[in-house]
């Protein structure tokens, strides 16, 4: 059964989700929150969030926890190429998709980068798009730009 738990961050509210002892999601107050999970605090979840705080108060530029997004195997492909994106750098949509060998799929790219389960551990911020704006990240706009600023990045 999955498990979730909401925290107070320095970017507002956001749930943190794990099944199995795995991390399944990341959820900000503006999407859709779990119906079927049960609200409850465990051991992954509290080392998440400590690992959020880190990263938060510039002490942590990488994240050692367990994942289990769920998703399709071009949105698994998408991911994985994300967490390859080091702390303070950013990358296009174009980028990812040369890297993951789908150069013609650019806007296939953006629909998995705007369905990350996990934002901010598999770092969907650090993508924009060919004109260095950004655009259509999962926590909006402010999120984006604060997680950016965060890591040193100003655009």
């Amino acid at each position: 059964m999955k498990k979730v738990y909401y925290y107070k961050t320095s970017i507002g509210k956001i749930g943190i989700a794990e099944e199995w002892g795995f991390i399944t999601n990341i959820y900000f107050m503006n999407m859709k929150q779990p119906l079927n999970a049960k609200q409850i605090e465990t051991d992954i979840l509290k080392e998440c969030y400590a690992q959020l705080m880190e990263y938060f108060k510039g002490e942590r530029k990488e994240f050692d926890l367990p994942l289990n997004p769920k998703g399709t195997d071009f949105q698994q492909q998408v991911w994985s190429e994300l967490l390859n994106i080091p702390y303070g750098e950013i990358r296009t949509y174009l980028d990812i998709a040369k890297n993951i060998g789908a150069k013609n799929s650019v806007r296939a790219v953006g629909n998995a980068n705007n369905r990350n389960p996990i934002p901010i551990i598999i770092p969907c911020h650090r993508v924009i798009n060919s004109e260095g704006k950004i655009s259509g990240y999962i926590g909006g706009k402010e999120i984006q730009e604060k997680l950016l600023n965060l890591e040193g990045i100003c655009l």
